[in-house]
């Protein structure tokens, strides 16, 4: 009796462990599933897609399709097979039988091939990128690019196609394009065309990690940029693309005007051009006010600007250049100095103002023109980006025009 039930604890322990070993090979294989699973990632096709019906985009090739070249194709040969069976009276029976030529093992018997259709190959081959993405006509230069916003992994998508009508001084250059995503972004991504000549192609896509809340709010910033065989960098001109109501029309096709030095237009009260460079390990900010043009004058008596360093409100350091001429476009030339620490560069910012004095015999000094270039505390647009472009380089010096705005 002892045995008995000895031997039915053993069974009963052997079928336990069994069963607690099947369970835990299955919850081994559902949890491996569920991280190859979580391992996925989505991949973002290096050719951006460029819609079917979209506009501006113009075709090249007006005229009719041509017939597309018909390949010939033939399928693999049947062979047939001879079996030899005796049956009981001696005589003998033949099978012939079609077997593929592989699954075929005996004696083959090779046949003639016969052709059953052809390949259209327009079908798979996609015309070139010159041939469906045209730059509509006229002579600036254009930006030819793409926005999609992904809700489900809240990325912003920019596909950048090509160049239209390069200036010819720029035709034989490395042409470059850096992307960035403001105010927030400091990292610039960088394109590099595959091609040189009047309309070069780029074919890239980018992902930009952005809210959905924030993403209305934010200004797509494009620099296009030209290196010469002896490795200059020259500004072709810049895209800033506000992505506030842009964003329901996504995926098509979009042709913008490069903003350009040469094509430019002067603010009310006239524009600067500004050189700013920063060293974080001498804590230094060196300012040069290089030139201004389309001023209002009031006087004839001569031409300032007065930098100021303001950290949040207050106003650290106030240095002025030299009084010129009065000309709309004169020429400052002035560098000036300022010492600031690395941890006050997003809480600081500068402020340029142009002015006159009243008359000859008078201390007063009428302000023409205002302008200030901070970070995002301070600054929007062109402004903002100046500064950004400043501390991302630091200890070279970056040179941009600015608008003037009216002085209060």
């Amino acid at each position: 009796m002892m045995l008995l039930v000895a031997v039915y604890i053993t069974t009963g322990f052997l079928v336990l462990l069994l069963l607690g070993v099947v369970l835990f090979y299955l919850w081994r294989r559902v949890r491996r599933r569920a991280r190859d699973q979580r391992q996925y990632q989505e991949l973002v096709a290096t050719v951006p897609p460029v819609p079917a019906c979209t506009a501006p985009v113009l075709l090249v090739s007006q005229g009719s399709w041509v017939k597309p070249v018909e390949i010939p194709f033939k399928l693999p040969p049947l062979f047939k097979t001879w079996t030899k069976l005796e049956t009981e009276e001696g005589e003998e029976k033949v099978d012939v039988m079609q077997t593929d030529v592989v699954t075929h093992r005996g004696s083959l018997s090779i046949q003639s091939w016969h052709p059953v259709g052809t390949v259209l190959a327009g079908l798979y081959s996609s015309p070139a990128l010159s041939e469906v993405v045209a730059p509509p006509p006229g002579m600036a230069t254009r930006l030819c690019f793409s926005v999609e916003y992904r809700h489900s992994s809240e990325q912003l998508s920019v596909s950048l196609i090509r160049l239209g009508n390069l200036p010819p001084r720029f035709h034989g250059n490395v042409t470059f394009v850096q992307l960035r995503l403001l105010p927030d972004d400091r990292r610039p991504r960088q394109a590099k065309a595959r091609c040189t000549g009047p309309d070069p192609e780029f074919n890239d896509c980018f992902l930009f990690q952005v809210s959905g809340t924030r993403v209305t709010h934010s200004i797509l910033r494009v620099c296009v940029l030209s290196v010469s065989h002896d490795r200059k960098r020259h500004v072709v001109g810049r895209v800033l693309f506000p992505l506030q109501g842009e964003l329901g029309q996504a995926g098509r096709v979009l042709w913008m005007d490069l903003e350009t030095e040469d094509h430019h237009h002067c603010s009310a009260w006239g524009d600067i051009l500004v050189s700013l460079s920063y060293s974080p390990s001498l804590q230094r900010l060196w300012v040069e006010v290089v030139r201004a043009r389309g001023l209002q004058l009031l006087t004839d008596s001569g031409v300032r600007v007065q930098v100021s360093l303001q950290i949040h409100a207050r106003v650290v350091k106030s240095k002025r250049s030299g009084v010129v001429e009065a000309d709309s476009d004169p020429d400052f030339d002035h560098r000036m100095t300022f010492k600031l620490r690395a941890e006050h560069v997003d809480e600081a910012c500068l402020q340029f103002v142009v002015e006159q004095p009243n008359d000859i015999h008078s201390e007063a000094w009428i302000p023409l023109g205002l302008l200030v270039l901070g970070p995002f505390m301070y600054a929007r647009g062109p402004q903002l980006q100046h500064w950004m472009d400043m501390v991302d380089t630091a200890q070279q010096p970056v040179k941009a025009w600015h608008g003037l705005g009216r002085a209060t």
